[in-house]
């Protein structure tokens, strides 16, 4: 299985409209890819007030491919966020333990 976790770091006046997104759009979306084991979303806190995470588990590369394409490396970017994302860093590990 392959761990992806997804960090976005949005523009500090654009947090409202990220949030909407990623509660009505983006996780919603993740939720109903075939394949996705697990999905963990994080809000900001605090001391990160302008950054959103998604943790996902997959059950294998091809499933992830299915979804994000043969560049699965790179973050899938949906139009909605184009502008309102100032960073975004894109990780893969191989699952641990189950």
């Amino acid at each position: 299985m392959i761990v992806r976790v997804f960090r976005a770091v949005v523009h500090a006046e654009r947090r409202a409209e990220f949030e909407t997104f990623f509660r009505t759009k983006a996780i919603p979306l993740m939720l109903a890819q075939d394949g996705l084991v697990s999905l963990t979303a994080g809000l900001p806190r605090p001391e990160t007030p302008n950054e959103f995470c998604m943790v996902m588990v997959w059950r294998d590369v091809e499933a992830l491919a299915a979804f994000a394409g043969e560049d699965w490396r790179q973050p899938h970017v949906d139009p909605s966020e184009v502008g309102v994302v100032k960073e975004r860093h894109l990780h893969h590990y191989e699952l641990a333990a189950p």
